[in-house]
């Protein structure tokens, strides 16, 4: 079940390769993104010193007034990988032209966050993504009229 999406990556970006990690995180930001509260627009994935971090996410506090002090929404949040895929996560980041963002964020008894390799799309991958969609809603218009 997709807790939070980050829907302008799939429209800035085109995927490469993804992967499926555990993110370290406190009671109260567990209890917020159940409740689908929370935003990953501007998030990506830092590699440093072995570990890979979540920034620029944003999950508010689930109560107010129960926030312990100095909580801060935006904090880097640990990712739970393998060694291997956070080697292959720095070798990525190292190459010029390729980002890692997360995806989503989805919920299958633990929760986690799907992230994925990403490459900038142009404008003009950008319109023939939208003439293959608008092509797509007439074939299936006119399918299920068909079908009449």
């Amino acid at each position: 079940m997709v807790l939070i999406e980050n829907k302008k990556a799939r429209i800035r970006f085109t995927l490469v390769e993804a992967y499926s990690a555990g993110m370290e995180l406190t009671g109260g930001e567990t209890k917020s993104l159940r409740a689908k509260h929370g935003s990953l627009d501007g998030a990506r994935v830092v590699v440093r010193g072995g570990e890979a971090y979540v920034t620029g996410m944003t999950i508010p506090p689930y109560q107010m007034k129960n926030t312990p002090n100095g909580y801060d929404p935006e904090r880097p949040r640990k990712l739970l990988l393998s060694k291997k895929e956070i080697a292959s996560l720095a070798e990525i980041e190292s190459k010029k032209g390729l980002t890692v963002v997360p995806l989503e964020v989805y919920n299958n008894r633990y929760i986690k966050v799907r992230i994925g390799v990403v490459k900038g799309k142009t404008n003009i991958d950008r319109r023939e993504d939208i003439k293959k969609r608008e092509s797509n809603r007439d074939i299936e218009r006119v399918m299920k009229n068909k079908k009449r």
